[in-house]
């Protein structure tokens, strides 16, 4: 079944004002959506399981929750554990434990961080800040927008700054909205957010 109303848990308040601006345009008039924010990605850990068990005696056949974190510098594959092991306590069933696709949630991580998907779709940062330069996914560090090193935020305000753009530090929620305003999912190269989509997509088909 196709889902008509999705809940989305994301650790901070620039993945949400991202969101915010992103699923309007992506999703069918019928549906809707709500965003639940937390305090960093230690309070969602923290406070998943609890969240989870509230909806699981009562979600709809046609919502679908879909968690978001980053990875950071955790392992990948452990975070995914963890992830799924709260879920599975929680009597929620996940997509990687659904057999008949009747998945009830998703766990997907932004590698390493929301800003990876920024630099995988660099013309809506171009569109949002129109004296970024076209050419800087071009260069060998940036490359892959997955495997930034040296913290994918740090790298993306560096950026910024060597080109005029807020030389006192970076306005993460102000960025998140502008971008996000202008972000075409069909252009972004960031495997991480190519598996979100695909995620989101197949929730709603």
């Amino acid at each position: 079944m196709a889902a008509s109303h999705l809940v989305l848990f994301v650790e901070e308040q620039s993945m949400e004002a991202f969101l915010q601006e992103l699923l309007p345009r992506l999703l069918p008039q019928d549906r809707t959506f709500e965003i639940r924010g937390f305090q960093g990605k230690s309070d969602l850990l923290d406070r998943l399981q609890d969240r989870l068990k509230a909806y699981s005696s009562w979600l709809p056949e046609d919502w679908r929750i879909i968690v978001v974190v980053d990875r950071d510098d955790d392992d990948c594959k452990a975070l995914k554990r963890k992830l799924e092991k709260i879920a599975a306590d929680a009597r929620v069933v996940s997509k990687s434990k659904s057999r008949n696709h009747q998945w009830q949630l998703v766990n997907r991580i932004a590698i390493e961080e929301l800003e990876a998907w920024y630099f995988g779709e660099w013309q809506a940062v171009t569109s949002a800040y129109p004296r970024m330069p076209g050419n800087v996914p071009a260069k060998a560090q940036y490359r892959d927008p997955d495997d930034i090193r040296g913290g994918t935020w740090e790298a993306f305000e560096r950026v910024m700054q060597k080109h005029g753009y807020f030389k006192s530090g970076l306005p993460k929620i102000e960025v998140a909205r502008e971008i996000g305003r202008q972000f075409d999912p069909t252009r972004c190269h960031s495997k991480s957010f190519e598996i979100f989509h695909a995620a989101l997509k197949e929730a709603i088909a």
